[in-house]
């Protein structure tokens, strides 16, 4: 039919890529009641999706702000399901979010969430935030509390939430008005439109991630586009500048670990701190755009342990 062209695509896959689990400390929600408008994901004329990413922002009542719960990462997670059955199949998002805490204000958790219709905003390990909560069906909230048992239990408050969507939790790089302030997430997902950009997790998802060779390693100033460099003595710290930065990642070759360097909320300015002594170490920044990431391994330092200082003057240039 002429009417009814295909939206499939290919699904591509960098290999190398890092693909970091979990979701982080804190999530946002607030109840449907108090929001005026809602952004929109994008259809076709047929009704199918053709992205899923939000395009605009959640427009609140004027005195209306997102709420804040924090959660334990590494007890908290977020997962969809498939459900119903062909041709009205939709996916079953769902949270599992921990608080650790069971006072007054932990237990107060229940008498506003459950009964009541909300939406959350979940922030996933690479700076997207994902919803959990559709304007077309009800979500369900419900909050178990353990005060643990014995002096080794484990007490915690634990929010459920289940909420029916056309995708799984669609990302969201909109405005996120809290009473600390407006923030605003970068989203991973394929929008068609701008994000908004923002203090929190970095700016346009369009916006292509720019890095300077000029960095800063042991304190001193070097150019890593003569990879690979030589380094007399440890490695302790690296300094990294540029525009829209998405991510760095040291690698240690020897031991196959490897740690991400903190960016500011700029986007602008990269730092990392350790010690490594000896081997070689591989560093790897994510180029592109944060719609579509690109792993590039970037420039290399092999660590010589002739000279223990580790002093920024004790570099060499390899071939």
């Amino acid at each position: 039919m002429a009417d009814c062209l295909s939206i499939q695509k290919s699904l591509a896959w960098c290999q190398g890529r890092p693909e970091l689990p979990g979701v982080k400390r804190r999530v946002y929600y607030i109840s449907k009641s108090e929001i005026l408008q809602w952004p929109t994901l994008p259809h076709d004329a047929n009704g199918r999706l053709t992205g899923v990413a939000y395009s605009g922002n959640f427009v609140l009542r004027s005195d209306s702000t997102w709420k804040f719960i924090d959660i334990i990462p590494d007890k908290s997670q977020l997962t969809s399901d498939p459900q119903g059955e062909y041709p009205s199949q939709t996916q079953l998002n769902k949270l599992v979010a921990v608080h650790p805490a069971v006072d007054a204000q932990g237990t107060e958790a229940a008498a506003y969430l459950n009964n009541n219709d909300n939406v959350f905003l979940v922030e996933d390990m690479r700076g997207a935030f994902r919803v959990i909560g559709s304007d077309k069906w009800l979500t369900k909230t419900t909050v178990n509390q353990d005060l643990g048992q014995g002096a080794t239990g484990t007490a915690s408050t634990t929010i459920n939430v289940e909420a029916s969507d056309e995708c799984p939790a669609p990302f969201y790089n909109g405005e996120i008005v809290t009473d600390d302030g407006t923030t605003s997430g970068t989203s991973s997902g394929n929008s068609g439109g701008s994000s908004s950009g923002g203090s929190s997790s970095g700016g346009s998802s369009t916006a292509i991630a720019s890095y300077n060779n000029t960095v800063s390693i042991n304190g001193g100033s070097s150019n890593v586009s003569s990879s690979p460099l030589t380094l007399n003595g440890p490695l302790t710290s690296l300094q990294f500048t540029g525009s829209n930065m998405l991510a760095i990642f040291i690698r240690n070759t020897s031991t196959n670990e490897e740690e991400e360097a903190e960016i500011n909320s700029a986007r602008n300015q990269a730092t990392w701190t350790g010690n490594i002594s000896s081997g070689s170490v591989q560093i790897v920044k994510m180029s592109g755009t944060a719609e579509d990431p690109v792993s590039v391994n970037w420039f290399t330092i092999n660590i010589s342990s002739n000279n223990g200082s580790g002093g920024s003057a004790g570099f060499e240039t390899g071939g």
